[in-house]
């Protein structure tokens, strides 16, 4: 049987039969669809290639939990060049155009950005319960080493700050993906918020 939770259902497979005199067990199959709405799709847009191989394998072990509630894709923007005798800000602004060319038609945009809101866990869930509403895909963006380009930022409808401190840049990627993961979570009722 199907039962609703929240935005999310869970499907219930009964496992075992009352006749043979045990308890029914369940096994539960978390199913990421809205109920009466299709899909949202999201991709991360991220300045920056090769990252390290436990990077890659966290991503990839998030974007596959996050496959039924919120399938999520990477893709990688080469960084401009930079250097002696280069200019960091064309850099910056061929960066920027490349970044904006990769945003899904109608993607509602939300840029990685030091100075949006520093959402908690709850908030982001809030967020992706209203995002869900708004029945757009998702496009999250993260942009080069002096950030993004004035015309990125004038693009986005939100801006997200994973807060104030320093982080590797190619971290940065991972740490979306296991947020997004626990946001779908917590709409879920899912334990692994509460682990």
């Amino acid at each position: 049987s199907t039962l609703p939770s929240g935005p999310f259902h869970t499907t219930i497979q009964r496992l075992g039969s009352p006749n043979r005199g045990g308890a029914l067990h369940e096994k539960r199959e978390l199913v990421g669809t809205l109920v009466g709405h299709r899909c949202m799709k999201a991709r991360l847009i991220a300045v920056g290639e090769g990252a390290p191989a436990w990077v890659s394998e966290g991503f990839a072990e998030y974007r596959k939990r996050l496959s039924h509630w919120l399938p999520l894709d990477l893709h990688e923007i080469a960084p401009g060049l930079r250097g002696k005798g280069r200019d960091s800000a064309r850099a910056m602004m061929d960066e920027g155009d490349r970044v904006l060319a990769a945003i899904p038609k109608g993607a509602r945009i939300v840029t990685l950005d030091g100075c949006g809101k520093p959402w908690s866990s709850a908030q982001l869930a809030q967020r992706m319960e209203a995002w869900r509403g708004g029945g757009t895909d998702l496009a999250f963006l993260i942009g080069g080493p002096e950030g993004h380009a004035p015309a990125v930022l004038s693009a986005a409808q939100e801006s997200w700050s994973l807060g104030p401190a320093t982080l590797p840049h190619m971290l940065v990627r991972l740490i979306v993906a296991e947020q997004l993961y626990r946001a779908a979570s917590i709409l879920a009722n899912h334990p692994y918020h509460r682990a």
